[in-house]
């Protein structure tokens, strides 16, 4: 039986080393670019996980499941590559706080969903939105470009797309808190003065100007919805049009982060 139990923890001694080179061979085959971009991807996923947490738990959208564990699987995947990434020691020790947040966050967010955590859940989402973003802007001035800005203000339009998401679906599942209000109010400006931003930067290609175009009909169409006003909660239909925005953010970030290489 020895033999046996040696085979076996040779073998798993071999696939974790192929793991472990696999995430930082995908750590060094990053462009500072790339890394702005899936940096700013785990704010999204902050705010994005708490929305489909909440859409679990009232039982809306069949998807919200997968959403949830597909989030969750790749802010785990994205954090070992950043990880890798960070070369100073300010980005070593906030990607390390980012971690640390990050373990009590989907701890609670894997959990059945209920109320009573949902608030705690969105509260904590807001740390790790904080500590990510303050990552972001340590790899832009890293970068030392304009690229590498706008693929931060690109990438960030991709968060605010699910932070309005999180705060209306809480609100539909009846925890009304007045902070959500305010909040969904400030990102909704926050995303309408960062959408002109983009549009007028110098480095916009026509395939950029041309999605921009495409983002802006989408969301104006969004902010005059009635759905955003009232009680009436149609989370599924406000879903939908907030992840066709979030798409189509992502990639636009995408083709900024090609021009920041």
């Amino acid at each position: 039986m020895k033999p046996k139990a040696s085979i076996f923890s040779l073998l798993f001694l071999f696939l974790v080393l192929v793991v472990s080179s696999i995430d930082t061979a995908a750590a060094a085959n990053l462009t500072m670019g790339d890394a702005i971009n899936k940096a700013g991807r785990q704010r999204m996923l902050s705010q994005r996980i708490v929305k489909a947490y909440a859409l679990v738990g009232q039982k809306v959208m069949l998807s919200a499941t997968k959403q949830l564990q597909d989030s969750v699987t790749l802010f785990d995947k994205q954090l070992a590559e950043l990880t890798e990434f960070a070369a100073t020691n300010e980005e070593k020790k906030t990607i390390a706080e980012v971690a640390a947040l990050w373990n009590k966050f989907k701890a609670m967010a894997t959990q059945k969903p209920n109320k009573k955590n949902a608030e705690k859940l969105a509260a904590l989402s807001d740390e790790v939105l904080k500590k990510a973003h303050k990552f972001v802007l340590l790899l832009q001035d890293r970068s030392g470009t304009n690229a590498g800005k706008l693929v931060n203000i690109s990438g960030r339009q991709r968060m605010l797309s699910q932070r309005i998401g999180k705060f209306y679906v809480l609100k539909s599942w009846g925890l009304n808190n007045p902070e959500y209000d305010t909040g969904m109010r400030k990102a909704v400006v926050e995303f309408t003065d960062a959408l002109r931003v983009l549009q007028n930067a110098p480095e916009n290609t026509s395939e950029i100007n041309d999605a921009l175009a495409k983002v802006e009909k989408d969301w104006n169409t969004f902010k005059i919805s009635k759905q955003l006003k009232g009680n009436n909660y149609i989370p599924s239909l406000v879903v939908r049009s907030l992840d066709k925005i979030l798409a189509q953010m992502n990639y636009i970030t995408a083709l900024y982060a090609g021009i920041a290489k």
